[in-house]
């Protein structure tokens, strides 16, 4: 009588081991769900230049490691190229939570464009470098990096060495104001055009100035070696935005459509969603 009344007892219980089994055994490691956002550990940091081979670095990084950057803080202000590059982000599964004037750092990734924040339109790189400081000193105890991108008509010959001036002077003041931040350096974007007057040459030369000024600390994403395949879409020296990489009408902009002169240097969708990667690995090369 009383084996009646314990077998099905042992039955039941062998049932449910064995569904809690299947069910263990089925359920996804948390450490490969890029969703997942549980280790957002801000490390050291790598510093030095990331460029085309930014692309094949985050490829290699596994879902768990590429996902921490969705926990640091970090503002970046720009203008339409910087949206391409949004939206490269977004394509790769990184997408930006938008920041407008005055708003806390406080959300991960979070990106604005100057003319929302600022009411600045391109052209004027020392209001633009103004009002990051701004935003940046507003959240100062929350945020992390912060990727400061000036556009390609803020740099010409006759402003370029102001422009390092002014822009050095506000870096400095951000690491020593701010505890634990990290400026990513953004080299400023180049157009198709490799007249004197489109600026190309200038904007190489500040390029070249990040890189040697703040290399050896700080993490610089080369924005012009990705556009130029590293220099090789140029002429006569001065590198250019190849016709691969630039908005077309095989490869518009979802932002910004397809450029209509020669003085532009928007970037293709396709283009941007490969591009972005090196961003994206800077990023990660920040608090890595």
């Amino acid at each position: 009588m009383v084996k009646l009344i314990f077998k099905p007892f042992i039955v039941l219980a062998l049932i449910i081991m064995c569904l809690s089994c299947s069910k263990s055994d089925n359920t996804e490691d948390p450490d490969d769900n890029n969703n997942e956002n549980t280790n957002t550990e801000f490390g050291n940091g790598v510093p030095g230049t990331v460029g085309t081979n930014g692309i094949a670095a985050w490829d290699a990084v596994s879902s768990s490691e590429k996902s921490r950057i969705k926990g640091w803080n970090t503002l970046f202000l720009h203008q339409s190229v910087g949206q391409d590059l949004e939206e490269g982000c977004k394509a790769n599964g990184f997408g930006w939570e938008y920041y407008g004037n005055g708003d806390k750092i406080n959300k991960g990734l979070m990106g604005g464009i100057f003319v929302d924040v600022g009411g600045i339109p391109n052209g004027d790189p020392y209001e633009k470098i103004r009002v990051f400081r701004e935003q940046i000193l507003n959240s100062k105890e929350v945020v992390k990096i912060g990727v400061f991108k000036f556009g390609y008509a803020d740099i010409d010959d006759g402003n370029y060495l102001q422009v390092q001036a002014a822009y050095k002077v506000m870096v400095d003041e951000l690491k020593s104001k701010v505890s634990g931040f990290r400026m990513l350096h953004v080299t400023p974007p180049l157009v198709y055009s490799v007249e004197s007057y489109d600026g190309n040459a200038a904007r190489m030369k500040v390029g070249q100035w990040m890189k040697t000024t703040f290399g050896a600390k700080d993490v610089i994403f080369d924005l012009q070696a990705l556009e130029s395949n590293d220099g090789v879409c140029q002429q006569g020296g001065v590198w250019r935005i190849c016709s691969e990489n630039r908005n077309s009408s095989s490869d518009p902009s979802d932002v910004n459509g397809v450029d209509s002169s020669d003085g532009q240097g928007h970037i293709g969708k396709k283009a941007g969603q490969k591009i972005a990667k090196s961003l994206l690995m800077s990023i990660y090369n920040c608090g890595k």
